[in-house]
């Protein structure tokens, strides 16, 4: 079924690289309900939906495109869902944020199984795709130094460094310095066990409680959020979500696609510049992201944690068939997960080192050539500045264009582009942000 011996590998290798894959991602199901509990959502809806995302997007991947790419809910998605599409409107609830994402889904389904996907993947420019990157990087950075206050409100300058002698503050930098040591170190799994190591010394020191136990069966206390789509287009039309919907459409065919390619290069496995079974493997994000916000979390991604699994040998679905087993026994653990959600020094370090991550995609910004790398800076400066992913996307795009046609290049803009710059300017203008 997965063809082992021809991608040359075997059901050992396999497993220990899912294993790997599962252990640098898996604080997913601790970050993503502290991020998304600040949009209202109730902490077991989100760790529950955090995993059965996960778990039939890499299930979709393993037995449908049989490629070792794991997929979950992504980080800066989850991030913008929360803090500029709930928490920049106030007539937006968690409920109506998700029926944007879930529409979201459906047509990223759709476009999975068209070409204009790929038409839409080309017409946006190299750069403007970097700074996206970086621009969400830095965004979620940011989130998780003002979570642990590392970083805090100053009244006149808006941030300021945080009380350093505060406990939490303290434990937080315990957790980043020895995250950092790990990933310097090359360990496995890095941001997990600088997890653990951050809970062992929150619980000795006072900071960490386990009153309610380690497991428990895994409920939904809301059952289904979003099911109706015809329903979920009304709540987009009526709140004029649209450039909502196209952010999130937009970030996670680009973040999808690109990890994708990465992994698959990584492996071996792309046949000239084509990647084998593309749609099948589009499809595990877009119907992990629709099935996802169904539940209630927010839009999926492939991760680029699985290139661990990869460098450990990797190399077909068996890698991400064991990712899903691994997240259906996580699933029994909510208790032990929501004390230690509860305590931001324990999770939002992973958010500002996974920022940094993400940020290292600014040096494929062409600098040099003001008309590419100025729409890029907008949009890195704009996204933590406006606590907004589409605003940032939004004047990127809109600028881009114009620089172009102002230099006499308009003709090597995709007319796509252009059509994308007016309907931002008219959101920007017109419509709530």
């Amino acid at each position: 079924m997965f063809k082992l011996k021809e991608n040359g590998t075997n059901p050992k290798t396999e497993i220990i690289a899912g294993i790997t894959t599962f252990l640098t991602m898996v604080y997913i199901v601790i970050v993503n309900p502290v991020i998304l509990a600040d949009a209202g959502v109730p902490f077991d809806q989100v760790f529950l939906a955090t995993i059965i995302s996960a778990v039939i997007g890499t299930l979709w991947m393993a037995l449908f495109a049989n490629y070792p790419i794991a997929i979950a809910p992504g980080m800066g998605l989850n991030a913008y869902f929360t803090y500029s599409v709930v928490g920049g409107n106030d007539d937006i609830t968690y409920q109506t944020a998700f029926a944007a994402v879930f529409i979201a889904g459906i047509i990223f389904i759709l476009l999975s199984l068209t070409p204009f996907r790929k038409k839409l993947i080309e017409a946006i420019p190299e750069n403007l795709k970097h700074g996206i990157t970086a621009g969400i990087g830095l965004f979620i950075a940011f989130i998780g130094l003002r979570l642990t206050g590392i970083v805090a409100a100053h009244p006149t300058n808006l941030v300021t460094l945080g009380d350093l002698h505060d406990p939490g503050v303290l434990l937080a930098l315990f957790g980043l310095a020895v995250t950092l040591v790990l990933m310097v170190l090359n360990v496995n799994g890095a941001l997990f066990i600088g997890m653990v190591l951050t809970g062992v010394l929150a619980f000795f020191t006072g900071q960490l409680s386990f009153n309610e136990g380690f497991l428990s069966f895994p409920s939904l206390s809301e059952g289904f959020i979003v099911f109706n789509p015809i329903t979920a287009l009304g709540e987009v039309i009526q709140h004029g979500l649209y450039a909502v919907v196209f952010s999130f459409l937009l970030v996670t065919i680009f973040d999808t696609t690109g990890t994708m390619i990465g992994v698959a290069q990584q492996a071996g496995l792309m046949k000239g510049n084509t990647l084998p079974r593309a749609k099948e493997a589009l499809l595990a994000d877009s119907v992990a992201t629709t099935v996802g916000a169904m539940f209630g979390t927010s839009p999926t991604s492939a991760y680029i944690e699985s290139s661990s699994g990869v460098a450990a040998g990797g190399r077909t679905g068996l890698t991400t068939l064991t990712v899903s087993v691994l997240f259906i026994i996580a699933a029994f653990f909510g208790p032990l997960v929501s004390a230690v959600s509860g305590l931001s020094a324990i999770t939002a370090p992973a958010l500002i080192i996974v920022g940094s991550l993400m940020m290292g995609s600014i040096s494929a910004i062409k600098w040099n050539q003001i008309d590419e790398a100025f729409p890029a800076f907008l949009i890195i400066l704009s996204m933590p500045l406006t606590s907004s992913i589409a605003t940032g996307i939004a004047l990127g795009f809109i600028s881009y264009p114009l620089l172009k046609v102002v230099k006499g290049e308009g003709k090597k803009v995709h007319p796509l582009l252009y059509i994308f710059a007016v309907l931002f300017l008219y959101q920007l203008a017109f419509l709530p942000h």
